[in-house]
């Protein structure tokens, strides 16, 4: 069965599943923020839909995958890599120079809910999924969620982890002194510093944050390796590598009281920019994602064969569609 025909048999799960979310609105979709008329034009005649990639490879492989597969339906389609942050891109899609971009639904729930209760450690994947539906502004929309999770996840070498009997956040308060590893936004993230602080009781003044930009890659495996930190910030869906390609044995240390919430992966897009095309083949994306897939294909992309993230985007569409 070719994509359009596992498409047009999908539509009907894909306005029931559990799992599409949106920000509120009227209309037959709350997805399209404009009603039945936004279905008036297919996404053929929208023009050239804009998908936008955070600064670190996961990111622009997932934005390649939804990419590809929308050209297969002969939707025109551009990539935007690299656009920075979450604060970044969130004000690219709010003034129009991108249209959507891959996220994942802890760390966005937490962030949309600023200063709200709507989010609380210990979340489970649905009720993170729910929260996000609550704290979603009017002009943004959530489209439905990969199984694939791709959580941060703190590490630390074999040997400090036997030093200092490491095997959980919460033994981390017997360190007497801590470098922390991560993008330079985790210096603020709830789950950052300020978080072993409040949850599992780590001295602040016992903790220094060390900025590495690329997003728990080779260098912030080498940070560790050499002694340059302590722990580091790495996602659990990236391939631990030194600068040579070659795997290294790290300990991740467990997250007892759920600090670091579910991280499925969602598309986050402005409301109404997509017809419902672009939106069911994108859910089609996400239902083939696994963390296990998405896990290889990573290793494909910044492994020892440095994949090109669109080559590995055509392939696994001609693959799984």
């Amino acid at each position: 069965m070719n994509i359009n025909s596992r498409l047009a048999s999908m539509t009907a799960v894909v306005s029931a599943s559990a799992l599409v979310l949106s920000g509120c609105g009227a209309g037959n979709d709350p997805l399209d923020g404009q009603g039945s008329d936004s279905e008036k034009n297919s996404d053929r005649d929208r023009g050239t839909i804009v998908i936008g990639t955070a600064n670190f490879p996961e990111s622009e492989l997932i934005g390649q995958l939804w990419a590809e597969a929308l050209r297969t339906q002969s939707i025109d389609v551009e990539v935007k890599s690299g656009i920075g942050s979450r604060e970044v891109y969130i004000k690219a899609i709010e003034e129009g120079s991108i249209d959507l971009v891959p996220e994942y639904s802890g760390n966005l729930a937490m962030y949309l809910a600023g200063d709200e209760d709507a989010v609380t450690v210990g979340m489970s994947s649905e009720e993170v999924l729910d929260a996000l539906k609550e704290v979603t502004p009017k002009n943004l929309a959530v489209g439905e969620a990969a199984e694939a999770q791709s959580k941060d996840s703190y590490r630390v070498t074999p040997e400090v982890a036997q030093e200092y009997d490491l095997k959980s956040l919460e033994d981390l308060r017997s360190v007497p002194e801590i470098i922390v590893a991560g993008n330079p936004e985790l210096a603020e993230r709830p789950y950052g510093p300020k978080g072993l602080s409040e949850f599992y009781g780590v001295e602040e003044s016992s903790m220094e944050f060390k900025a590495i930009s690329d997003g728990g890659g080779p260098l912030t495996v080498k940070a560790l390796t050499d002694g340059a930190a302590t722990i580091a910030d790495i996602y659990t869906t990236s391939p631990v590598l030194n600068s040579e390609g070659e795997e290294i044995n790290l300990v991740m240390l467990d997250d007892p009281k759920g600090m670091i919430l579910p991280q499925n992966i969602v598309p986050l897009m402005a409301k109404g920019r997509l017809g419902r095309e672009a939106r069911e083949t994108i859910a089609w994306v996400n239902r083939t994602l696994t963390t296990e897939k998405l896990t290889e294909l990573n290793k494909r992309n910044v492994g020892p064969d440095k994949e090109d993230p669109a080559k590995i985007a055509r392939e696994y569409t001609q693959e799984v569609f």
